[in-house]
């Protein structure tokens, strides 16, 4: 997973401020480089978002750093605690689990509490026990899961904060840094325990209409701290969680853009102005078959002969399908695979939040070194986050992150209808590339061509002719200028001139 910039990590972490990293790189990385130690910090969110990974990862980052653990649970048994570990192939040597539940009981008799109402012993001899093992163990890291047992106990909300106030209290004097896990059991409105935690993390399971679930986290309060604010996404896989902070958008650029990014096509170059500005984006759209993905591999293919990295992101299209539309126009790419100068992920749809693929393509660009990134299509990748909100926002960081660290990025759309039409509010995102190019059908005689023009280049001057081209093996052949045609990007043509100024096609075999 790609870190962030030294000088961006030095703003977010004061280096006077000793940290316990959690043992999740992003998070670190959101929380500026770890918790500040010896705080008690409120880990929030429903059943199943994650917070007993979360914790047992904390405290196993702990044990890696040669620090003591303890893990205080009210609900789970060692046993099942143990259990967890092990899914994740974790061992809980060097953590020390303290069951609460089978060390405090609620007395044998009415006898037992005297004057004192019963909740109030209850919940007495729960935090007595705490303490007492806290002392013997002296823990430099602690887990308390969870506070909803300690709020039944209470049944009070006075109570309840009065011995959260005892709990905090009697850390404060210990080298202590204590994660505090709830499961959103608070009467509504209810902000007590984040006003007492010195920091706050959220965590959110999201349940799709269709596909995987997604999960969020959102780091709330840090006081005294800068941190990441927002949402970033995470995924918790078979060896623990992994996040996926938000980009940065601001970081400064890291690689030389300078140049173009050439197709070896001279006409197609011509058209450009050039070619592609190093470092902007393109995007390339047009009807389904119109050749979109054929002119993205014949720039792939350019960039690998000049010794270039290159990563594609196939949202339609499978991998196999991919390979042999390549070798039928003759571009051979499984030596660049072999070598590693081309990776080709195929994103699998509803698999992937839009935090987690933007994480990887900043990998690919970071660990990588790719140079050319190529994004096919941006209608599969808003369909295969149907639920998700703002992905126009989201592409946009994207994009700048790309442009910010020196990247090429080519991006492909498809249009409605045989010939193109109006484009889905959506999925309109031509306003966020930097380069336009359309492609068209249109029939002549009979016959369907295809029209290519383009329609914007911020980065300088760009042909404004429409040209014809064909496609076969080497990629797409691009034609003469149509200069005496009407009405080629309605996809009704009218031809006005004296000659017939259209490629010719090979003929057909008889």
């Amino acid at each position: 997973m790609p870190k962030l910039p030294a000088g961006d990590s030095a703003r977010l972490a004061p280096p006077h401020q000793p940290r316990a990293r959690t043992g999740l790189d992003g998070l670190d990385e959101v929380l500026g480089g770890g918790l500040p130690r010896n705080h008690i910090y409120l880990l929030d969110g429903e059943p199943g978002t994650g917070k007993t990974t979360l914790a047992l990862q904390y405290l196993l980052e702990g044990v890696k750093e040669g620090e003591r653990g303890l893990y205080v649970t009210l609900s789970e048994s060692e046993v099942e605690l143990t259990e967890v570990a092990q899914s994740h192939g974790w061992t809980l040597d060097g953590v020390t689990v303290f069951e609460l539940a089978a060390d405090v009981t609620d007395g044998s008799g009415d006898d037992d509490y005297t004057i004192f109402h019963p909740a109030e012993v209850e919940l007495r001899q729960t935090l007595a026990a705490v303490f007492e093992t806290v002392e013997q163990v002296k823990p430099t890291r602690v887990v308390i899961d969870s506070l909803s047992e300690m709020r039944l106990l209470a049944r009070d909300p006075l109570r309840f904060r009065r011995q959260i106030l005892s709990l905090k209290q009697f850390f404060a004097g210990r080298e202590c840094t204590v994660l505090l896990l709830d499961d959103k059991s608070a009467p509504a409105g209810d902000m007590q325990l984040h006003s007492l935690a010195h920091g706050v993390i959220l965590l959110e399971h999201l349940a799709m209409e269709y596909g995987a679930e997604r999960r969020r986290l959102q780091v709330t309060k840090l006081r005294g701290v800068r941190f990441r604010g927002g949402y970033h996404d995470f995924r918790i896989r078979t060896g623990g969680i992994q996040v996926f902070q938000r980009i940065r958008t601001a970081a400064l650029t890291e690689r030389s853009a300078d140049g173009v990014l050439l197709s070896g096509n001279p006409e197609l170059e011509a058209l450009l102005g050039g070619g592609i500005t190093r470092g902007t984006s393109a995007l390339i759209t047009g009807a389904a078959g119109t050749g979109k993905t054929v002119m993205c591999v014949q720039y792939m293919r350019a960039a690998l002969e000049r010794g270039e990295t290159v990563s594609a992101f196939m949202f339609d299209e499978r991998l196999s399908t991919f390979k042999q539309r390549a070798e039928a126009l003759g571009f051979h790419l499984d030596a660049a695979m072999k070598e590693g100068r081309l990776r080709i992920h195929q994103i699998e749809p509803t698999e992937m939040s839009p935090g987690e693929f933007a994480n990887v393509v900043a990998d690919a660009v970071q660990n990588r070194g790719s140079s050319l990134v190529v994004i096919d299509s941006i209608n599969g990748y808003m369909n295969a986050m149907p639920s998700e909100r703002l992905l126009g926002i989201q592409l946009h960081e994207l994009l700048t992150y790309l442009s910010n660290h020196g990247v090429t990025s080519i991006l492909t759309l498809v249009q409605h209808g045989v010939f193109g039409g109006p484009v889905d509010e959506e999925a309109e995102v031509s306003y966020l590339a930097d380069a336009v190019v359309l492609l068209r059908y249109f029939e002549y005689q009979g016959s369907v061509r295809n029209a290519i023009s383009v329609v914007k280049k911020r980065s300088g001057p760009h042909e404004k002719t429409i040209r014809e081209f064909r496609i076969g093996k080497g990629g797409l052949a691009v034609g003469e200028p149509l200069e005496q045609f009407q009405g080629v990007l309605t996809g009704v043509p009218r031809y006005e001139g004296a000659r017939e100024p259209l490629m010719v096609h090979p003929a057909k075999p008889r």
